[in-house]
């Protein structure tokens, strides 16, 4: 890649120090290197920008010469307060301005000379001694979506059906949303019977995984069968279990050393709910059938009591008015409020439904609230994009910058990954698009992200992974019936496998979705929410998960070891991980090891490559999934064949 004459380069220390996120209070250096070739250059100046204080144009200084040309360079601090600093440079000449910013594709690291204002680059300003709690960076995650996960009665019933819902005898049936062929409004949901004591009877089968977060999807008490549609927060829906089986959970949960993490659906409520009552179905007075109601100033009327503000037009979910001081206190702050009721009964935390629909100060709220009722508790946001610079109903988001969210759903990471495997972009892009995060989180949420592959919101991924028809390709028959093909299957169990080692390797929390492990294939929802194959599971997938696992649980440096991004080739992205002298990159003490991970996405090449390792001595370095074969270091270089479909571990032997 050629460098352009005006030059600068934000993931380089030379450039930019220190690197990507910084707090509040500290000195940042940039420096800008100008060759120039019949061009004198007048004067350079930094342009920065803050939403709080605009525009500060600050001049830079010569530093040292360089071949044909001149290192400028400058220094500034940081502001007192959170926020993103945005910045580029003009170059003043006696041919004219240049402007030199962000890339085209704003993922920072080498940028691009510009005749006009340019994108900027990123600088996110988080708050001072701002920290996740220690023990979740080292921690595996396992999604679940209840009614889907196993049925823990001894006879198979099914518990406390709702009236008028559809209950399947087949465990392995395949779900379908049964609607209104004119309005396409659910009729009836659809229930297989899953419930908290079939979780609290596979506990064994989630610690043989060697996980040790739960995430449940909504169990409160709601006429679905998904619970995004609260009827009352402070109730265990009855076809799920009881306050009671909920506690023995946690509580038999920690004995195994899992926490368990709660869906939090604040955003809005159902409105066959107590709380807005549409169908009088409950006794008290609901917000849709009188303005007395205590309720009442939870939703937001248009014309009473008919139109009303919801989720995404549906009617059956309205908004919540979560600035209104009732619903403050009843979810957050009384002394009996929701958050702390299920605190109280062993969640370690929390994962609020559609953040960006949530106003800052209800989750600076929610957060504090939590810490103050347990300091290592846990509160991961729904956010699909960079949840740096996240722009939600018109709000800056701040998310990342000390008072909000541990964690995020780590939907980009995803996209970036599956991209990769599937040959929509190759090594180079994968590695920018990674860097572009890292540069943009605080390495405490880099970290602490929730890298899921799977969830109840997209298609399952082995379907995804084998190559499947587009979902408008196909009927809803079509779309409930298609399975892989045999060579389609073999295909994306070699992808699924590379890809989730990439995943169990990577920083940040790992999530597996419940299924993904064995096998499961489905569009999206509802057939992405299919019932666990207990019996069916794919058990060569299953050995490969728990031996990834256990791969990652054996090497700190895999939790919170250093990541170097290295990419290799069109169709090979590594990385590698690494702790020296004893100190992870949050200075703990932990046990010394250099990791490589490296995966070849082409289904058809073989590719050897030669990295240089000559600066990281002339120990050998073990080939870890394929039988500890060594690899012997020569003339300082690791020589490496990577098969089709291929992924390597290679661990130095210290």
């Amino acid at each position: 890649m050629s460098i352009p004459w005006i030059h600068h380069d934000s993931y380089q220390s030379f450039y930019r120090k220190p690197f990507g996120a910084v707090p509040c209070n500290q000195k940042i250096s940039l420096r800008l290197s100008i060759r120039t070739e019949g061009e004198t250059v007048h004067h350079v100046h930094l342009r920065l920008w803050t939403d709080q204080e605009g525009e500060k144009k600050m001049p830079m200084d010569q530093l040292e010469p360089i071949n044909h040309g001149q290192i400028y360079g400058g220094t500034f601090d940081t502001p007192s307060f959170p926020c993103l600093i945005w910045y580029y440079f003009i170059v003043s000449t006696d041919k004219g301005t240049y402007f030199y910013g962000n890339n085209s594709l704003q993922q920072g690291g080498m940028g691009q000379i510009y005749h006009q204002e340019p994108p900027a680059y990123q600088i996110t300003i988080y708050k001072e001694n701002s920290s996740v709690p220690s023990w979740f960076n080292s921690s595996i995650m396992y999604q679940i979506f209840v009614d889907r996960f196993f049925n823990g009665t001894e006879d198979g019933k099914i518990l406390n059906p709702k009236p008028g819902s559809y209950l399947y005898t087949d465990w392995y049936a395949s779900p379908s949303y049964i609607r209104d062929h004119e309005t396409g409004a659910i009729q009836q949901y659809d229930f297989f019977g899953g419930n908290l004591l079939g979780i609290r009877k596979k506990l064994s089968y989630l610690k043989s995984l060697d996980i040790n977060i739960l995430y449940l999807n909504p169990i409160f008490e709601s006429p679905s069968n998904h619970k995004y549609d609260t009827a009352d927060y402070k109730k265990v829906d009855p076809m799920f279990g009881d306050t009671d089986t909920f506690r023995l959970l946690c509580q038999e949960a920690k004995e195994l050393g899992i926490s368990i993490i709660l869906d939090g659906v604040f955003s809005h409520t159902g409105s066959d709910s107590i709380y807005f009552n549409k169908n009088s179905t409950y006794p008290s007075l609901g917000a849709y059938q009188s303005p007395a109601s205590p309720y009442y100033s939870w939703f937001r009327f248009a014309v009473y009591p008919d139109q009303y503000e919801c989720w995404w037009g549906i009617d059956t979910m309205p908004n919540t008015n979560e600035i209104a001081p009732s619903f403050q206190n009843f979810i957050i702050h009384d002394e009996a409020s929701v958050v702390q009721h299920w605190m109280n009964l062993g969640a370690k935390g929390w994962r609020l439904d559609v953040a960006d629909e949530l106003p800052g100060s209800f989750i600076k709220a929610f957060r504090k609230r939590i810490k103050q009722i347990d300091p290592d508790s846990i509160l991961i946001g729904e956010v699909w994009e960079d949840a740096s610079n996240k722009v939600s109903h018109g709000e800056s988001r701040e998310y990342l910058f000390g008072e909000e969210l541990d964690s995020v759903m780590n939907y980009p990471f995803r996209r970036i990954l599956l991209d990769f495997i599937l040959g929509h972009s190759n090594g180079q892009e994968t590695h920018g698009s990674l860097m572009h995060l890292y540069e943009n989180y605080p390495l405490h949420h880099f970290y602490a992200a929730m890298n899921l592959v799977g969830s109840h919101d997209v298609p399952r991924i082995l379907t995804l992974l084998g190559d499947a028809p587009p979902e408008s390709t196909l009927s809803k028959d079509e779309l409930s019936r298609y399975q892989l093909s045999n060579e389609q299957k073999k295909k994306a169990l070699k992808r699924l496998k590379l890809l989730s080692l990439l995943q169990m390797t990577f920083p940040g929390i790992p999530c597996i979705y419940y299924g993904d492990e064995a096998g499961l294939e489905g569009y999206s929802d509802p057939l992405n929410r299919r019932t666990y194959p207990w019996g069916k599971e794919n058990q060569d997938l299953l050995v490969w998960y728990k031996n990834i696992i256990k791969i990652r649980r054996q090497y700190d440096a895999l939790s919170t070891g250093s990541w170097i991004s290295w990419p290799i080739h069109e169709d090979i992205y590594g990385f590698m991980r690494s702790i020296e002298f004893g100190r992870d990159v949050f200075g703990k003490d932990k046990s010394n090891s250099r990791i490589f991970v490296f995966a070849n996405r082409s289904p058809q090449h073989e590719i050897h490559f030669s990295s240089d390792v000559a600066l990281l001595g002339d120990h050998a370095w073990v080939d870890i999934l394929h039988d500890n074969h060594e690899i012997p270091v020569l003339n300082g270089k690791l020589n490496i064949t990577l098969k089709p479909l291929e992924g390597k571990i290679i661990v130095q032997k210290l």
